[in-house]
């Protein structure tokens, strides 16, 4: 598979089978052994660089600290040598089922630990390995390592485990498996609450009441947390095991220059946003179930990846998650800006948009050529034509936009009861950010009735009746009647731009106002997207079906506004390329792009004058 032996390893597997008649506790004879791998694909990029040394210090320091003295080895798909017979007598090597032990390489360890079995590592042998180096073999990776954690999470393997564990064996078993998942998407659920917490605070005036009394706003030793923690998080962490192994290895001063060198070739960037896939993984598999297999390729081809493909990839992933946490920091900004300074600001979010920026723009920088002009042009028709493709029966996710919307509800259709109900519920967060928006308009500053709410939802109710209306008339009316057709669409459209007129002069509405309508109305009806897919069966039978889609369509549509208007800008820039391909591709690329760039240009005009 990705795995190489070496002639000069391949003599020491005597000495290592030898290790099977030893009993290194004293008490049994080992069951699997297990050895370090040499990785040997750090070279061609940075993103290949960051996860040869992350996979060095798990396959050494890691597995060294795992086998002795925690003794909680399991086996990770790695090259470890068996013992057949053994295995075979105890239920065999794998597992059955494809779903639940996905990650079927560790279930082989559970259950040699279970049956008393004991895994061993061994240093002195070694064998190639070849990790993935592009964001998106890496991304599919992480998402099968999640799916099969969030599955491990559930079986009842590890439930045997904890039980038959003493309590320190028990604790290293959960730190060094689920634990580590479940602490990734408790720090990202942290980043929600503290947000969310914080709009609160805000739009209710109890930070403005907080701020007003002394002891609170000279609170040093608060600012200096903030700011310690702010700096922390920045993918700082991640790196310190790869610190210690280059280390042990080849000394302290290399592993300092390549600590730094990591830093200024994007780490923190790259870690932050492997944090994302972690947790949205994870965490559908936990809810939901349906872990699959994701086939990453594992090819040694550095390529450029398609807006349309990164937008398939990390949409539900990164990219919705990453707007929310940037709607939810504006707000905080907009209304807590007349008696915050923006010091206090800037210590308490500067973390999160770093983290907002990392899960929106991290699968552009990383994209090699993904700021070339050319690229971009040929992006933007691409994703036009898969946006706009119909789906159906046959017709595959990359080519059409329905048929991918519709598999990524896939995990819903097979999810429980309870797997449904808790999709509704965090759906129900949209509504209540809505609540608390719609008070703070100028026209409605002075009221507090409940009534106010109940305007906003008729406003939302009339916008999506207009929508429906022009949608069906579009289909019905504007082949026979297009004139008349045309005439309604520009009625509706002036009665509009009347209602804003005479809002913005009668009870003196705001730009701002006008802005935040925008930020209240939007995620709520992202919120009835997401219970409407929870309740699909329902819609369906009530006919709403296909207004969903055309919502749902819209919404991806703005998203990919959003997303694409950024990277085309700096397209505009010829030196933004140049510096990308310099900064994160080995020189070999970099010159390999350069040529394919030249030869590349004459070829397309040969070609283009032959049709003529």
């Amino acid at each position: 598979m990705n795995q190489d032996n070496y002639m000069e390893e391949a003599l020491k597997m005597r000495n290592l089978l030898q290790e099977f008649l030893k009993k290194p506790d004293g008490v049994r004879n080992p069951s699997i052994l297990g050895l370090r791998e040499h990785i040997f694909t750090g070279s061609v990029s940075s993103l290949a660089w960051f996860m040869s040394n992350q996979e060095t210090s798990f396959v050494t320091i890691g597995q060294r600290l795992l086998a002795n003295p925690l003794k909680v080895r399991f086996h990770y798909g790695h090259p470890d040598v068996f013992d057949r017979l053994f295995h075979l007598t105890r239920g065999g090597v794998s597992k059955a089922s494809k779903v639940i032990n996905l990650s079927e390489d560790i279930f082989a360890g559970f259950n040699s630990t279970l049956r008393e079995g004991n895994v061993t590592h061994h240093e002195y042998i070694q064998v190639g390995k070849g990790r993935d180096v592009g964001l998106n073999q890496i991304s599919m990776f992480e998402a099968k390592i999640a799916n099969g954690n969030g599955e491990q999470t559930l079986s009842r393997d590890i439930y045997r485990l904890g039980h038959r564990f003493d309590f320190f064996r028990m604790l290293s078993c959960y730190f060094t498996t689920v634990g580590f998942y479940f602490s990734t998407l408790i720090t990202v659920l942290t980043v929600y609450v503290f947000l969310y917490g914080r709009l609160y605070l805000v739009l209710s005036g109890l930070e403005e009441g907080l701020s007003t009394q002394k002891a609170i706003r000279d609170n040093k030793p608060l600012q200096v947390a903030l700011a310690s923690q702010s700096f922390v998080q920045v993918g700082f962490l991640m790196a310190l095991p790869m610190l210690m192994e280059i280390g042990l290895e080849r000394g302290f001063r290399t592993a300092l220059s390549e600590f730094i060198l990591m830093q200024l070739q994007l780490a923190p960037v790259f870690f932050t946003f492997s944090l994302g896939t972690k947790t949205h993984y994870y965490g559908r598999t936990l809810l939901h179930g349906g872990a699959k297999y994701r086939p990453t390729g594992r090819g040694f081809v550095v390529f450029h990846a398609k807006f349309a493909d990164n937008y398939r990839l990390y949409s539900r992933s990164h990219f919705v998650k990453g707007i929310e946490m940037m709607i939810l920091l504006v707000v905080y900004q907009i209304f807590g800006q007349p008696y915050r300074s923006a010091v206090a600001y800037l210590l308490i979010t500067i973390s999160m948009w770093f983290m907002v920026g990392t899960w929106l723009f991290a699968p552009f920088l990383f994209n090699p050529s993904g700021f070339e002009w050319q690229k971009i042009v040929d992006d933007w028709t691409d994703w036009n034509k898969w946006i706009s493709n119909r789906g159906g029966i046959g017709v595959p996710s990359e080519k059409s936009w329905e048929s991918w919307w519709e598999e990524e509800q896939e995990h819903l259709r097979h999810s429980g009861k309870r797997g449904i109900l808790a999709e509704i519920l965090l759906s129900l967060r949209f509504f209540i950010y809505q609540y608390g928006l719609v008070y703070h308009l100028t026209i409605t500053k002075k009221t507090k009735s409940f009534l106010v709410y109940g305007v906003s939802w008729l406003v939302i109710f009339l916008i999506l009746f207009v929508m429906k209306t022009v949608s069906v008339g579009r289909r019905k009316f504007s082949a026979n009647f297009q004139l008349a057709f045309r005439l309604i669409k520009g009625m509706i459209f002036l009665t509009f731009i009347s209602i804003l007129v005479t809002l913005i002069a009668l009870p003196h509405m705001t730009v701002q106002d006008i802005f935040v309508c925008i930020l209240a109305f939007m995620p709520t009806g992202w919120g009835m997207l997401l219970i409407a897919q929870a309740c699909k069966p329902i819609v369906q039978r009530a006919g709403f079906w296909g207004s969903v889609q055309t919502l749902a369509r819209g919404y991806e549509i703005v998203m990919g506004l959003l997303l694409f208007t950024p990277v085309a800008f700096l397209a505009w820039f010829p030196f933004v390329s140049e510096f990308q391909t310099r900064m994160l591709f080995n020189q070999a690329f970099s010159r390999g792009l350069q040529i394919s760039r030249i030869l590349g240009g004459p070829r397309k005009d040969r070609s283009s004058r032959n049709k003529e």
